[in-house]
């Protein structure tokens, strides 16, 4: 049964040695002051990099793009030479590794982006939402988003410009390609969910006019670096972070239409992975594939024989596992022999040092 986990896969140029996907995990030890990927990061990511694919946590664009303290940026070369050490060791362990492009919209802080004003699609504050921050005289630690201002035209298109530049700046760090954050509530959610939304120009009403942003995003960044290194990430049915569509099956299913057509490589969705959360609906499903035609990734609350079943009933074609990876950096050997999964220490997860990012080890069979 699980050895449709370990059939490979054509991810454009690449072929994966596996159906296992390490998902973008936030973790918060990027080196300060720069926020600059380093060592350590390379040396987390080349433990797992027996995953089919990598994909690495969330990295901000742009200043303005950053939501919480301390998460690695993609914008400086500084930052850029940083990421090239992960990539150098990921590489060097015969694994393939995407960046994942991020701009946080609303969910920050002024203390996290130089005192600025948050931008989004609308000027509606995410109600219940927190964010860490590091303001350097004050303790660290979570506070209130503030409310932030519509974006312009101009901020479209400069915001656009950020991401096609972040694109080929992760081509230059070593990348393989690159996955848009499209999901969880972040700036591109932002216009594609109707409650985050109430903008009356082309860019909100509509379902078209929501996912427009995301197109041009998607558009800019294959223009560049090619539409077979260009994953999205989604987010249907989630609420994080304050975003809620009202419609989510119809937005859903039209954006994975306009991903087809834009020719992505990948399209990655998060399920709801709280614990009694609804399973994301069969019919759903269905309806992606039927509209999208290129790689599909799920993510949330698998295990073995749920991924598996969800890769021989074809509505999968990849599954990621997230918190798992963290403390089995050998995650699919233990997946292929049955071997029990050690647990993560929560306390560990955001921040810090070695301690709960490198120092799980591999499973010893006696």
């Amino acid at each position: 049964m699980k050895d449709s986990m370990f059939q490979t896969i054509q991810l454009g140029q690449l072929t994966l040695a596996n159906r296992i996907v390490m998902p973008p995990m936030t973790r918060s030890r990027a080196s300060q002051p720069g926020n600059i990927a380093n060592e350590m990061m390379a040396q987390y990511y080349a433990q797992r990099a027996s995953a089919g694919l990598i994909v690495a946590e969330g990295t901000q664009i742009s200043p303005m793009g950053q939501g919480y303290a301390w998460t690695p940026g993609i914008y400086s070369q500084e930052q850029i030479a940083g990421w090239k050490k992960v990539t150098d060791a990921v590489h060097a362990k015969g694994g393939a590794i995407f960046a994942q492009l991020w701009h946080v919209g609303r969910v920050t802080h002024p203390d996290n982006i130089g005192g600025e004003q948050p931008i989004s699609s609308s000027a509606l504050k995410a109600e219940n939402v927190k964010v860490f921050i590091d303001n350097g005289s004050d303790e660290p630690g979570f506070v209130d988003v503030v409310e932030p201002r519509a974006m312009t035209k101009q901020d479209i298109e400069h915001v656009i410009g950020e991401y096609r530049q972040a694109a080929l700046n992760a081509i230059e760090a070593g990348f393989d390609g690159i996955e848009l954050h499209a999901a969880n509530g972040y700036l591109i959610n932002q216009f594609i969910d109707s409650q985050a939304n109430n903008r009356s120009d082309e860019y909100g009403g509509s379902i078209e006019n929501r996912l427009r942003f995301l197109g041009e995003v998607v558009e800019a960044m294959s223009d560049a670096i090619g539409a077979d290194r260009v994953g999205v990430r989604l987010a249907p049915f989630t609420s994080l972070n304050g975003t809620v569509d009202n419609t989510p099956v119809e937005t859903y299913t039209a954006a994975a239409a306009l991903l087809n057509k834009l020719n992505v490589v990948y399209m990655h969705i998060a399920e709801v992975d709280w614990d009694d959360a609804p399973d994301t609906p069969v019919r759903f499903k269905q309806a992606v594939r039927e509209a999208y035609q290129g790689v599909i990734i799920y993510a949330g609350r698998y295990d073995t024989d749920k991924a598996a079943k969800a890769l021989e009933g074809g509505l999968a074609d990849m599954i990621g596992f997230g918190r798992p990876f963290i403390a089995n950096p050998d995650l699919p050997n233990r997946i292929r022999n049955g071997y029990p999964l050690a647990a993560h220490d929560p306390a560990t997860l955001f921040g810090g040092n070695e301690k709960g990012l490198l120092d799980y080890p591999e499973y010893q069979a006696v």
